[in-house]
């Protein structure tokens, strides 16, 4: 007799051993925390009328779907869900695969409004994604989906999306994600031609807007959505950048009664705060308590990725933490009257990221202001809300309307101390601190091998792959091709906080730093500025410098009309590079490759 769930035909609802779920012509809930996968051939839902991409009844018509509830689900290409894909509740994750063919997008509201022309997912030609807004309209900073396989040259590592908003009466609207430029190919499948090219997945958006009126005569708004892109190769949209500084169940929080459990605490009960500037404690009512859900994303880096971190019992000092403790990477501790992120501090022997655990509910305990409280017997923070309380539910009947987005700078309990000079000490005291105490990690963290080799290149427009013709200390010369309207400048890539400790708040993907950029040829010299400007093309930081800029190992530098009268030498001057992690080169460059 059958263990499995319903709707489900195989599996164990692990990441490595996904629920399979069957065909099913209405609508499937899936289990918050669980795996899922939906295969090749199968059919969730029923569609009505013919597919979108033909008469576009289909999107509007179509019934049933999917309600992911907190679960990962993997949608396979060849799949198809009809009616409602629901994304909305907290710690939901979609992945879409790689699709063999794209489908032209002809029935979404607002589409002729965004020029050129609109292709998406077969999966979801019968589907509209609900849940990447909250009902204000604003992101939903806590759901997840993640597509694969984008054509084109899409956008580097970040940046922004949008979402054509609906209209009274039209459900089928659109995520509408453009490529880096006007000349990017067609997709696969598609015989037609257009001067601009738009991919996504149909979205239903939660409310009315009224701002951009397309050929239809109905009103449309924008959503900026922000995005990233994976190790994979594939782009995760999380509508934003927010992070989460929560306490997970079991942590202990000083109350006016005594140590209680952060899931039993109610608005109105009394906590325990540290006035710092006075050195005394105080009693501060609790004002707002928010839960919500959490599932780790493992394509990230461990402090992105959701993974809790875990304090050991004894870490910072004799009996603090009194027993182990759990906190997200953000969540601050308080040393020496500032707040430091835990996840500057992970030394991968007493303070490390538990990868045992990869769904969770975390809790959040506000008051008035922002205070600094103790857990588990460790000073650490209440919650400052950064914009970030729509992701959590209310539990308790609320005692005051908390509306305002609050910042560091201005509402913070104490400061934030992450400059180097500060945190390292701090780390290096506590790492030393590892070898007194009798439990840890069986496995530090690993000491990964460096290198200053950049693995510098170029890439043009159709992939070929330019190697450098001549290499001078600073100085790389390219011979490029004529015709070659850009290219991109491909090297390794690693993140400050990497590559010298966690102690350095930079999580950037630096590649190189470049400074003079010439184009030479037999009649003439053109000195290139594109990454110079204060608008940059994709894939170059911003800087506060004036004659160098440092790519994310990915960059587009544009050369417009330099190469329609023939070849040349691209000289580019390197003013910095590395150092790398070696082990994370052929994934970083994959990825690169792949956009």
């Amino acid at each position: 007799m059958s263990n499995l769930p319903s709707d489900v035909a195989s599996g164990s609802g692990t990441q490595t051993d996904p629920y399979v779920l069957e065909n099913n012509t209405g609508t499937v809930t899936l289990e918050a925390g669980k795996f899922y996968v939906l295969e090749s051939g199968t059919t969730i839902g029923t569609k009505k009328g013919d597919n979108s991409n033909d008469s576009g009844s289909g999107t509007t018509a179509s019934t049933g779907g999917i309600v992911v509830n907190g679960a990962s689900l993997e949608v396979q290409d060849g799949s198809q869900i009809n009616g409602t894909l629901d994304i909305s509740a907290a710690g939901s994750s979609v992945m879409m695969d790689t699709a063999s063919k794209w489908v032209e997008q002809t029935n979404l509201p607002g589409h002729s409004s965004v020029g050129g022309e609109t292709y998406g997912y077969p999966a979801l030609q019968n589907a509209v994604v609900s849940g990447l807004l909250n009902n204000d309209g604003t992101p939903n900073t806590n759901t997840s989906l993640i597509l694969n396989g984008i054509p084109g040259k899409f956008g580097g590592n970040s940046g922004k999306i949008g979402i054509v908003g609906q209209v009274s009466g039209v459900q089928g609207s659109h995520l509408i994600i453009e490529s880096a430029s006007s000349g990017n190919p067609i997709p696969p499948g598609s015989n037609n031609t257009a001067s601009g090219v738009h991919y996504g997945v149909n979205v239903l958006v939660p409310s009315e807007y009224a701002n951009t009126t397309g050929s239809d005569g109905l009103d449309y708004d924008s959503v900026a959505l922000s995005y990233t892109k994976l190790a994979d190769g594939s782009y995760s949209v999380d509508g934003g950048t927010t992070s989460y500084t929560c306490f997970l169940s079991g942590s202990m929080i000083r109350m006016s009664e005594g140590d209680v459990a952060v899931e039993d605490i109610q608005i109105g009960d009394e906590v325990v705060a540290f006035d710092w500037k006075n050195n005394k404690e105080v009693t501060r009512p609790v004002v707002w308590v928010g839960k919500s859900h959490a599932v780790v994303r493992p394509g990230l880096p461990d402090d992105a990725a959701g993974y809790p971190v875990r304090v050991l019992k004894d870490a910072i000092a004799d009996g603090v933490p009194y027993k182990d403790m759990l906190i997200t990477a953000e969540h601050c501790l308080f040393f020496e009257n500032r707040f430091v992120p835990v996840r500057m501090l992970v030394n991968g022997v007493s303070i490390f990221y538990d990868k045992s655990i990869t769904s969770y509910d975390y809790y959040h305990v506000e008051t008035e202001q922002h205070s600094v409280i103790q857990a588990d017997g460790m000073l650490t923070e209440s919650y400052l809300d950064t914009g970030n309380r729509s992701s959590f539910r209310q539990t308790g009947t609320v005692v005051t309307l908390r509306g305002t987005v609050q910042s560091w700078e201005k509402n913070a309990g104490a400061p934030l101390g992450v400059e180097r000079s500060f945190v390292e000490p701090l780390f290096q005291k506590l790492e030393a601190r590892t070898s007194c105490l009798t439990q840890t990690t069986s496995v530090p963290l690993a000491k990964s091998n460096l290198t200053n080799d950049p693995d510098l290149h170029l890439v043009t427009e159709s992939g070929a792959i330019i190697r450098p013709i001549r290499h001078d200390g600073e100085r790389y010369s390219f011979m490029l091709p004529a015709n070659t309207a850009c290219v991109r400048i491909v090297s390794r890539a690693s993140r400050p906080a990497d590559v010298i400790g966690p102690f350095v708040d930079d999580r950037r993907m630096m590649g190189v730093a470049v400074a003079d950029v010439y184009f030479v040829t037999a009649k003439q010299q053109t000195h290139i500025t594109a990454h110079l400007q204060s608008e940059k093309p994709v894939g170059w930081h911003a800087t506060d410098w004036t004659d160098c800029a440092w790519t994310n190992g990915d960059a587009v530098l544009p050369l417009d009309e330099l190469t329609q009268s023939g070849m040349g030498i691209l000289s580019l001057n390197i003013r910095a590079a590395g150092p790398y992690l070696e082990q994370n080169t052929k994934a970083v460059l994959e990825n690169r490759r792949s956009a």
